[in-house]
Protein backbone atom coordinates (compact mmCIF):
# COMPACT_ATOMS: atom_id res chain seq x y z
CA UNK A 1 0.00 0.00 0.00
CA UNK A 2 1.18 3.74 -0.16
CA UNK A 3 -0.38 6.87 0.81
CA UNK A 4 0.40 9.79 -2.13
CA UNK A 5 0.62 13.23 -0.63
CA UNK A 6 0.48 16.61 -1.91
CA UNK A 7 1.52 20.07 -0.36
CA UNK A 8 0.02 23.41 -0.58
CA UNK A 9 1.26 26.83 -0.45
CA UNK A 10 5.01 28.06 -0.88
CA UNK A 11 6.14 25.74 1.72
CA UNK A 12 8.12 22.10 2.36
CA UNK A 13 5.52 19.74 2.81
CA UNK A 14 5.84 16.11 4.56
CA UNK A 15 6.38 12.82 3.75
CA UNK A 16 3.79 10.08 4.37
CA UNK A 17 4.71 7.74 6.78
CA UNK A 18 5.68 3.63 6.74
CA UNK A 19 2.66 1.88 7.58
CA UNK A 20 2.40 -1.74 8.58
CA UNK A 21 5.49 -2.67 6.80
CA UNK A 22 5.00 -1.17 3.32
CA UNK A 23 7.04 1.62 2.13
CA UNK A 24 6.58 5.15 2.80
CA UNK A 25 5.52 7.37 0.46
CA UNK A 26 7.64 10.77 -0.42
CA UNK A 27 5.20 13.43 -2.19
CA UNK A 28 5.36 16.64 -0.99
CA UNK A 29 7.59 19.44 -1.50
CA UNK A 30 7.73 23.48 -2.26
CA UNK A 31 5.21 24.01 -4.79
CA UNK A 32 6.13 26.51 -7.64
CA UNK A 33 4.89 29.82 -7.90
CA UNK A 34 0.80 29.91 -9.04
CA UNK A 35 0.33 30.62 -12.96
CA UNK A 36 0.75 34.16 -13.51
CA UNK A 37 -2.31 35.68 -14.86
CA UNK A 38 -3.60 38.84 -16.34
CA UNK A 39 -6.38 40.65 -18.36
CA UNK A 40 -7.01 39.55 -22.06
CA UNK A 41 -4.36 40.23 -24.55
CA UNK A 42 -6.09 43.32 -26.75
CA UNK A 43 -4.21 42.07 -29.94
CA UNK A 44 -1.54 39.48 -30.57
CA UNK A 45 1.02 38.36 -28.26
CA UNK A 46 4.84 39.69 -29.53
CA UNK A 47 7.54 37.80 -27.15
CA UNK A 48 10.83 39.11 -28.17
CA UNK A 49 13.93 37.05 -29.35
CA UNK A 50 14.59 36.11 -26.03
CA UNK A 51 10.98 35.58 -24.82
CA UNK A 52 10.63 33.36 -28.20
CA UNK A 53 13.94 31.44 -27.10
CA UNK A 54 12.54 30.89 -23.57
CA UNK A 55 9.05 29.46 -25.25
CA UNK A 56 11.00 27.47 -27.26
CA UNK A 57 13.33 25.54 -25.28
CA UNK A 58 9.73 24.80 -22.80
CA UNK A 59 8.80 23.18 -26.35
CA UNK A 60 11.79 21.38 -26.45
CA UNK A 61 11.63 20.05 -23.09
CA UNK A 62 7.81 18.59 -22.85
CA UNK A 63 9.37 15.62 -23.28
CA UNK A 64 10.34 15.83 -19.57
CA UNK A 65 6.59 15.91 -18.70
CA UNK A 66 5.66 12.86 -20.63
CA UNK A 67 4.76 14.59 -23.88
CA UNK A 68 5.46 12.43 -27.02
CA UNK A 69 8.69 14.36 -28.79
CA UNK A 70 7.76 17.36 -31.35
CA UNK A 71 4.08 17.21 -29.76
CA UNK A 72 4.29 20.95 -29.67
CA UNK A 73 6.14 21.89 -32.58
CA UNK A 74 5.08 24.83 -33.75
CA UNK A 75 3.06 24.66 -37.20
CA UNK A 76 4.88 27.60 -38.98
CA UNK A 77 7.77 29.49 -38.06
CA UNK A 78 6.40 32.82 -37.16
CA UNK A 79 5.84 34.37 -33.51
CA UNK A 80 1.71 33.93 -34.04
CA UNK A 81 2.78 29.68 -34.61
CA UNK A 82 5.38 30.19 -31.78
CA UNK A 83 2.62 31.17 -29.05
CA UNK A 84 -0.22 29.14 -30.74
CA UNK A 85 2.05 25.92 -30.18
CA UNK A 86 3.29 27.39 -26.29
CA UNK A 87 -0.46 27.87 -25.52
CA UNK A 88 -1.47 23.95 -26.28
CA UNK A 89 1.74 22.99 -24.37
CA UNK A 90 0.47 25.64 -21.51
CA UNK A 91 -2.81 23.74 -21.34
CA UNK A 92 -1.58 19.90 -21.39
CA UNK A 93 0.93 20.45 -18.77
CA UNK A 94 -0.78 22.22 -16.57
CA UNK A 95 -4.80 20.99 -16.35
CA UNK A 96 -4.02 17.89 -18.93
CA UNK A 97 -4.53 16.86 -22.02
CA UNK A 98 -8.15 14.88 -21.22
CA UNK A 99 -11.46 16.66 -22.62
CA UNK A 100 -14.21 17.21 -20.75
CA UNK A 101 -16.11 14.99 -22.90
CA UNK A 102 -13.74 11.81 -22.37
CA UNK A 103 -14.11 11.43 -18.66
CA UNK A 104 -15.90 8.93 -16.94
CA UNK A 105 -18.52 9.68 -14.93
CA UNK A 106 -16.83 8.63 -11.77
CA UNK A 107 -13.60 10.61 -12.78
CA UNK A 108 -15.05 13.06 -10.76
CA UNK A 109 -11.86 15.04 -9.71
CA UNK A 110 -11.41 17.24 -13.25
CA UNK A 111 -9.19 19.87 -13.54
CA UNK A 112 -10.28 23.99 -13.30
CA UNK A 113 -10.88 25.68 -16.56
CA UNK A 114 -7.64 27.18 -17.43
CA UNK A 115 -7.41 29.53 -20.27
CA UNK A 116 -3.17 30.05 -20.63
CA UNK A 117 -3.50 33.44 -22.89
CA UNK A 118 -3.99 36.19 -20.55
CA UNK A 119 -1.67 34.50 -18.24
CA UNK A 120 1.30 34.54 -21.14
CA UNK A 121 0.17 37.93 -22.22
CA UNK A 122 0.73 39.35 -19.15
CA UNK A 123 4.45 37.53 -18.73
CA UNK A 124 5.65 38.93 -22.08
CA UNK A 125 4.65 42.47 -20.78
CA UNK A 126 5.97 42.30 -17.69
CA UNK A 127 8.79 40.28 -19.41
CA UNK A 128 8.13 37.28 -17.29
CA UNK A 129 7.93 34.39 -19.88
CA UNK A 130 10.29 32.07 -18.30
CA UNK A 131 8.40 32.57 -14.40
CA UNK A 132 5.21 31.64 -15.93
CA UNK A 133 6.58 29.25 -17.97
CA UNK A 134 7.90 27.48 -14.87
CA UNK A 135 4.22 28.01 -13.02
CA UNK A 136 2.78 25.84 -15.06
CA UNK A 137 3.52 21.98 -14.01
CA UNK A 138 1.58 20.64 -11.23
CA UNK A 139 3.82 22.40 -8.26
CA UNK A 140 3.89 18.92 -6.44
CA UNK A 141 6.94 16.60 -5.41
CA UNK A 142 4.98 14.07 -5.67
CA UNK A 143 4.51 15.15 -9.79
CA UNK A 144 8.21 15.73 -10.03
CA UNK A 145 9.48 12.63 -8.75
CA UNK A 146 7.49 10.51 -11.34
CA UNK A 147 9.43 13.00 -13.67
CA UNK A 148 12.50 11.30 -12.53
CA UNK A 149 11.10 7.92 -12.50
CA UNK A 150 10.19 8.39 -16.09
CA UNK A 151 13.69 9.17 -16.76
CA UNK A 152 15.02 5.95 -15.20
CA UNK A 153 12.14 3.75 -17.19
CA UNK A 154 12.59 4.90 -20.50
CA UNK A 155 16.40 4.66 -19.38
CA UNK A 156 15.81 1.08 -19.23
CA UNK A 157 13.49 1.09 -22.17
CA UNK A 158 16.43 2.34 -23.98
CA UNK A 159 19.08 -0.33 -23.35
CA UNK A 160 16.66 -3.32 -24.29
CA UNK A 161 13.64 -3.76 -20.78
CA UNK A 162 13.82 -5.63 -18.53
CA UNK A 163 15.04 -9.22 -18.40
CA UNK A 164 11.79 -11.45 -18.09
CA UNK A 165 12.11 -14.16 -15.47
CA UNK A 166 11.27 -17.93 -16.17
CA UNK A 167 9.03 -20.04 -13.90
CA UNK A 168 11.60 -20.46 -10.91
CA UNK A 169 11.72 -22.09 -6.86
CA UNK A 170 13.69 -19.88 -4.99
CA UNK A 171 14.29 -18.80 -1.40
CA UNK A 172 16.96 -17.54 0.83
CA UNK A 173 20.03 -20.09 0.76
CA UNK A 174 19.01 -21.34 -3.09
CA UNK A 175 22.27 -21.52 -5.02
CA UNK A 176 22.91 -21.20 -9.16
CA UNK A 177 22.37 -19.20 -12.05
CA UNK A 178 18.69 -18.89 -11.63
CA UNK A 179 20.25 -16.64 -8.36
CA UNK A 180 21.87 -14.29 -10.67
CA UNK A 181 19.16 -13.81 -12.84
CA UNK A 182 17.07 -12.67 -9.99
CA UNK A 183 19.85 -10.19 -9.01
CA UNK A 184 20.64 -8.97 -12.40
CA UNK A 185 16.91 -8.25 -12.23
CA UNK A 186 16.17 -7.06 -9.30
CA UNK A 187 19.01 -4.24 -9.85
CA UNK A 188 17.76 -2.75 -13.51
CA UNK A 189 15.13 -1.17 -10.48
CA UNK A 190 16.44 -0.92 -7.40
CA UNK A 191 19.81 0.77 -7.42
CA UNK A 192 20.38 -0.64 -3.66
CA UNK A 193 20.53 -4.19 -5.27
CA UNK A 194 23.57 -6.33 -4.99
CA UNK A 195 26.07 -6.06 -7.22
CA UNK A 196 27.17 -9.54 -6.72
CA UNK A 197 26.00 -12.08 -4.55
CA UNK A 198 28.75 -14.43 -5.81
CA UNK A 199 30.54 -16.33 -2.91
CA UNK A 200 32.18 -19.69 -1.97
CA UNK A 201 29.44 -21.94 -0.02
CA UNK A 202 30.61 -22.74 3.41
CA UNK A 203 32.02 -25.90 4.44
CA UNK A 204 33.31 -25.88 0.51
CA UNK A 205 36.49 -27.47 -0.37
CA UNK A 206 39.54 -24.85 -0.26
CA UNK A 207 39.95 -23.72 -3.84
CA UNK A 208 35.89 -24.44 -5.02
CA UNK A 209 34.75 -21.47 -7.18
CA UNK A 210 32.18 -18.78 -6.29
CA UNK A 211 28.91 -19.55 -6.79
CA UNK A 212 25.61 -17.28 -6.68
CA UNK A 213 23.43 -17.54 -3.54
CA UNK A 214 20.64 -16.14 -2.02
CA UNK A 215 22.11 -14.41 0.75
CA UNK A 216 20.60 -11.53 3.12
CA UNK A 217 21.20 -8.92 0.65
CA UNK A 218 19.33 -10.42 -2.22
CA UNK A 219 16.66 -11.40 0.45
CA UNK A 220 16.31 -7.90 1.86
CA UNK A 221 16.02 -7.26 -2.11
CA UNK A 222 13.50 -8.89 -2.53
CA UNK A 223 11.71 -7.32 -0.03
CA UNK A 224 11.85 -3.72 -1.25
CA UNK A 225 10.67 -4.74 -4.53
CA UNK A 226 7.67 -7.10 -2.56
CA UNK A 227 7.25 -3.65 -1.32
CA UNK A 228 7.23 -1.08 -4.25
CA UNK A 229 4.70 -3.74 -5.74
CA UNK A 230 2.60 -3.81 -2.64
CA UNK A 231 3.13 -7.28 -1.61
CA UNK A 232 3.97 -8.64 1.70
CA UNK A 233 7.45 -8.24 2.40
CA UNK A 234 8.31 -11.87 2.99
CA UNK A 235 12.11 -11.60 0.87
CA UNK A 236 10.85 -14.78 -0.53
CA UNK A 237 10.97 -15.06 -4.61
CA UNK A 238 7.17 -15.66 -5.45
CA UNK A 239 5.19 -16.42 -8.43
CA UNK A 240 3.36 -12.91 -7.71
CA UNK A 241 6.43 -11.45 -7.67
CA UNK A 242 7.74 -12.48 -10.66
CA UNK A 243 4.54 -11.33 -12.77
CA UNK A 244 5.26 -8.37 -11.25
CA UNK A 245 9.12 -8.33 -12.16
CA UNK A 246 7.91 -9.62 -15.97
CA UNK A 247 5.47 -6.54 -16.46
CA UNK A 248 6.47 -4.79 -19.90
CA UNK A 249 8.79 -1.12 -19.17
CA UNK A 250 6.25 -0.03 -21.65
CA UNK A 251 3.50 -1.25 -19.30
CA UNK A 252 5.52 0.34 -16.50
CA UNK A 253 5.98 3.80 -18.58
CA UNK A 254 2.32 3.61 -19.06
CA UNK A 255 1.26 3.71 -15.84
CA UNK A 256 3.66 7.02 -14.75
CA UNK A 257 2.13 8.85 -17.59
CA UNK A 258 -1.29 8.19 -16.56
CA UNK A 259 -0.41 9.43 -13.05
CA UNK A 260 1.22 12.52 -14.07
CA UNK A 261 -1.91 13.70 -15.88
CA UNK A 262 -4.32 12.71 -13.02
CA UNK A 263 -2.00 15.02 -11.31
CA UNK A 264 -2.92 17.71 -13.50
CA UNK A 265 -6.35 16.99 -12.70
CA UNK A 266 -5.84 18.57 -9.04
CA UNK A 267 -6.05 22.00 -8.07
CA UNK A 268 -3.08 24.45 -8.10
CA UNK A 269 -3.35 24.22 -4.26
CA UNK A 270 -5.11 22.27 -1.23
CA UNK A 271 -5.83 22.83 2.35
CA UNK A 272 -2.91 21.69 4.39
CA UNK A 273 -5.74 19.82 6.38
CA UNK A 274 -7.37 17.31 4.42
CA UNK A 275 -8.13 13.25 4.42
CA UNK A 276 -6.50 11.33 1.24
CA UNK A 277 -7.54 8.09 0.01
CA UNK A 278 -5.38 6.55 -2.38
CA UNK A 279 -7.98 3.68 -3.91
CA UNK A 280 -5.76 1.89 -5.85
CA UNK A 281 -3.57 0.98 -2.52
CA UNK A 282 -6.57 1.28 -0.50
CA UNK A 283 -5.17 3.46 2.25
CA UNK A 284 -6.69 6.90 4.00
CA UNK A 285 -3.90 9.12 5.25
CA UNK A 286 -4.82 12.41 7.22
CA UNK A 287 -2.90 16.21 6.84
CA UNK A 288 -2.55 18.52 9.25
CA UNK A 289 -0.59 21.57 8.75
CA UNK A 290 0.15 19.38 5.72
CA UNK A 291 2.04 16.95 7.46
CA UNK A 292 0.49 13.20 7.30
CA UNK A 293 -0.20 12.77 11.41
CA UNK A 294 -2.47 9.74 10.86
CA UNK A 295 -2.54 6.63 8.22
CA UNK A 296 -4.91 3.83 8.02
CA UNK A 297 -5.56 0.72 5.97
CA UNK A 298 -8.76 1.00 4.38
CA UNK A 299 -11.09 -1.45 1.89
CA UNK A 300 -12.13 0.37 -1.69
CA UNK A 301 -14.39 -0.40 -4.16
CA UNK A 302 -13.97 -4.01 -6.04
CA UNK A 303 -13.65 -4.30 -9.94
CA UNK A 304 -17.44 -3.44 -11.06
CA UNK A 305 -18.12 -1.41 -7.93
CA UNK A 306 -15.72 1.36 -8.40
CA UNK A 307 -14.92 3.79 -5.59
CA UNK A 308 -15.05 6.83 -7.84
CA UNK A 309 -12.08 9.72 -8.04
CA UNK A 310 -13.81 12.74 -6.05
CA UNK A 311 -13.26 15.49 -3.92
CA UNK A 312 -15.67 17.02 -1.48
CA UNK A 313 -15.84 17.95 2.62
CA UNK A 314 -17.17 15.95 5.66
CA UNK A 315 -19.61 17.90 6.43
CA UNK A 316 -21.10 15.55 9.27
CA UNK A 317 -20.58 12.54 11.13
CA UNK A 318 -23.20 10.00 12.18
CA UNK A 319 -22.90 7.40 15.24
CA UNK A 320 -24.64 4.09 15.34
CA UNK A 321 -25.79 4.55 11.56
CA UNK A 322 -28.63 2.32 9.87
CA UNK A 323 -27.86 1.09 6.45
CA UNK A 324 -30.27 2.26 3.74
CA UNK A 325 -29.17 -0.79 1.36
CA UNK A 326 -28.76 0.59 -2.24
CA UNK A 327 -31.71 -1.00 -4.74
CA UNK A 328 -29.30 -3.42 -6.33
CA UNK A 329 -27.33 -5.00 -3.33
CA UNK A 330 -31.15 -5.56 -1.94
CA UNK A 331 -32.32 -7.27 -5.04
CA UNK A 332 -29.23 -8.86 -5.99
CA UNK A 333 -27.36 -10.01 -3.24
CA UNK A 334 -29.99 -9.40 -0.12
CA UNK A 335 -33.43 -10.69 -0.88
CA UNK A 336 -32.43 -13.83 -2.19
CA UNK A 337 -31.43 -15.03 1.50
CA UNK A 338 -34.68 -14.97 2.45
CA UNK A 339 -36.83 -13.19 4.62
CA UNK A 340 -35.43 -15.04 7.69
CA UNK A 341 -31.96 -14.23 7.48
CA UNK A 342 -32.98 -10.73 6.77
CA UNK A 343 -34.62 -10.60 10.18
CA UNK A 344 -31.86 -12.18 12.05
CA UNK A 345 -29.91 -9.72 10.77
CA UNK A 346 -31.88 -6.65 11.64
CA UNK A 347 -33.04 -6.24 8.11
CA UNK A 348 -36.48 -4.12 7.47
CA UNK A 349 -38.52 -3.58 4.75
CA UNK A 350 -39.49 -0.32 4.24
CA UNK A 351 -42.56 1.69 2.55
CA UNK A 352 -42.47 1.20 -1.05
CA UNK A 353 -39.99 -1.83 -0.89
CA UNK A 354 -36.77 -0.08 0.12
CA UNK A 355 -34.33 -2.62 2.74
CA UNK A 356 -33.02 -0.71 5.96
CA UNK A 357 -30.59 -2.10 8.53
CA UNK A 358 -30.85 -1.41 12.00
CA UNK A 359 -27.93 0.41 13.46
CA UNK A 360 -25.43 -1.17 16.16
CA UNK A 361 -22.04 -3.35 15.96
CA UNK A 362 -23.09 -5.73 13.25
CA UNK A 363 -24.76 -3.20 10.27
CA UNK A 364 -22.37 -3.12 7.51
CA UNK A 365 -21.86 0.42 8.32
CA UNK A 366 -20.37 -0.75 12.02
CA UNK A 367 -20.74 2.26 14.36
CA UNK A 368 -19.72 5.42 12.37
CA UNK A 369 -20.40 7.38 9.05
CA UNK A 370 -18.40 10.00 7.52
CA UNK A 371 -21.00 12.02 4.97
CA UNK A 372 -19.62 14.57 2.20
CA UNK A 373 -21.81 16.09 -0.70
CA UNK A 374 -21.01 13.74 -3.94
CA UNK A 375 -23.28 12.25 -6.64
CA UNK A 376 -22.33 9.03 -6.19
CA UNK A 377 -23.73 8.05 -2.91
CA UNK A 378 -20.27 7.32 -1.33
CA UNK A 379 -18.73 7.94 2.05
CA UNK A 380 -16.55 6.78 4.59
CA UNK A 381 -17.64 4.27 7.32
CA UNK A 382 -16.68 1.47 10.34
CA UNK A 383 -17.43 -1.95 9.19
CA UNK A 384 -17.78 -5.05 11.25
CA UNK A 385 -15.78 -7.15 9.02
CA UNK A 386 -11.87 -6.56 10.26
CA UNK A 387 -10.32 -9.12 9.07
CA UNK A 388 -9.97 -7.71 5.31
CA UNK A 389 -7.63 -5.03 6.71
CA UNK A 390 -4.88 -7.85 7.30
CA UNK A 391 -4.41 -8.52 2.98
CA UNK A 392 -2.52 -6.56 0.71
CA UNK A 393 -5.83 -7.32 -1.18
CA UNK A 394 -8.43 -4.79 -0.32
CA UNK A 395 -10.61 -3.63 -3.02
CA UNK A 396 -13.89 -5.53 -1.59
CA UNK A 397 -16.58 -2.64 -1.09
CA UNK A 398 -19.37 -1.35 -3.02
CA UNK A 399 -17.73 1.63 -3.45
CA UNK A 400 -17.84 3.27 0.12
CA UNK A 401 -14.96 3.28 1.97
CA UNK A 402 -14.80 1.17 4.40
CA UNK A 403 -12.29 2.31 7.61
CA UNK A 404 -9.43 0.31 9.32
CA UNK A 405 -9.54 2.89 12.44
CA UNK A 406 -13.05 5.32 12.37
CA UNK A 407 -13.04 5.87 16.04
CA UNK A 408 -10.03 7.49 15.14
CA UNK A 409 -10.92 9.23 12.18
CA UNK A 410 -13.55 10.64 14.06
CA UNK A 411 -11.87 12.19 17.30
CA UNK A 412 -9.86 13.85 14.69
CA UNK A 413 -12.51 15.63 12.53
CA UNK A 414 -14.29 16.79 15.69
CA UNK A 415 -10.99 17.42 17.55
CA UNK A 416 -12.42 21.45 17.70
CA UNK A 417 -15.61 21.22 18.63
CA UNK A 418 -15.91 21.42 22.74
CA UNK A 419 -19.24 19.43 22.84
CA UNK A 420 -17.82 16.27 20.88
CA UNK A 421 -15.13 15.28 22.99
CA UNK A 422 -13.93 11.15 22.54
CA UNK A 423 -15.84 10.69 25.96
CA UNK A 424 -18.82 12.18 24.34
CA UNK A 425 -18.54 9.95 21.26
CA UNK A 426 -17.97 6.75 22.86
CA UNK A 427 -21.21 7.79 24.76
CA UNK A 428 -23.42 8.35 22.63
CA UNK A 429 -22.33 5.12 20.64
CA UNK A 430 -22.49 3.26 23.77
CA UNK A 431 -26.46 4.24 24.00
CA UNK A 432 -27.32 2.75 20.29
CA UNK A 433 -29.67 6.23 18.94
CA UNK A 434 -28.58 7.29 15.60
CA UNK A 435 -27.34 10.60 16.15
CA UNK A 436 -25.57 13.10 13.57
CA UNK A 437 -22.82 15.33 14.81
CA UNK A 438 -22.01 18.43 12.09
CA UNK A 439 -18.19 19.06 11.68
CA UNK A 440 -18.32 22.64 12.68
CA UNK A 441 -14.91 23.46 10.43
CA UNK A 442 -15.88 20.64 7.71
CA UNK A 443 -12.81 19.24 6.68
CA UNK A 444 -11.96 18.10 2.39
CA UNK A 445 -12.04 14.57 1.45
CA UNK A 446 -9.84 13.43 -1.42
CA UNK A 447 -10.48 9.85 -3.30
CA UNK A 448 -7.60 9.47 -5.78
CA UNK A 449 -6.51 6.79 -8.03
CA UNK A 450 -3.07 6.46 -7.86
CA UNK A 451 -0.90 3.48 -9.28
CA UNK A 452 2.49 4.69 -9.46
CA UNK A 453 4.41 6.96 -7.23
CA UNK A 454 7.89 7.40 -5.75
CA UNK A 455 9.08 7.03 -2.14
CA UNK A 456 11.37 8.77 0.12
CA UNK A 457 14.23 6.48 -0.93
CA UNK A 458 13.48 7.27 -5.20
CA UNK A 459 12.35 3.72 -5.43
CA UNK A 460 9.07 3.90 -7.86
CA UNK A 461 6.07 2.11 -6.67
CA UNK A 462 3.38 0.56 -8.79
CA UNK A 463 -0.05 -0.77 -8.34
CA UNK A 464 -2.23 -3.18 -10.29
CA UNK A 465 -4.50 -1.20 -12.20
CA UNK A 466 -7.39 -2.85 -10.41
CA UNK A 467 -10.50 -0.50 -12.63
CA UNK A 468 -8.29 -0.59 -15.17
CA UNK A 469 -8.23 3.13 -15.58
CA UNK A 470 -4.71 3.67 -16.31
CA UNK A 471 -5.00 1.75 -19.45
CA UNK A 472 -8.39 3.48 -20.47
CA UNK A 473 -6.92 6.92 -20.03
CA UNK A 474 -3.80 6.25 -21.96
CA UNK A 475 -6.36 5.11 -25.03
CA UNK A 476 -8.33 8.27 -24.51
CA UNK A 477 -4.93 10.02 -24.71
CA UNK A 478 -3.95 8.61 -27.73
CA UNK A 479 -6.97 9.75 -29.39
CA UNK A 480 -6.33 13.34 -28.49
CA UNK A 481 -5.20 14.98 -31.39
Amino acid sequence: MGTISVSTGRRVGAVASIFLGLAALSALGPASAQPLSGPAAPGPINPSADQAAQMRRALDNAHLHGFAPGAFTPRGTDNPALVAATLRYAKAVRSGRLPESAFRSDWGLRPAAFDPAPGLAAAVANNRVQAWLNSLPPPYTGYQALQKGLVQYREIQATGGFTPLPEMDLKPGAVGPMVELLRARLAQEDKAAPLSVAMVPAGAPVGSAAVPIYNQELSEAVQRAQRRFGQQPTGVFTAGLRTQLNVPVQRRLDQILANMERWRWLPSSLPEHRIQVNIAAAVLTVFVGDEATMSMRAVTGKPGSETPMLRSSIHSIVLNPPWNVPAGIARNELYPKGRGYLAANGFRILPGGGLQQAPGPGSALGLIKFDFQNPYAVYLHDTPSKGRFASYSRLASHGCVRLEKPMALARHVLANDPYWTPEQIEATIAGGKTTRATVQQPVEVFLLYWTSWVTADGGVNFRADPYGWDTLLMQRLGQVA
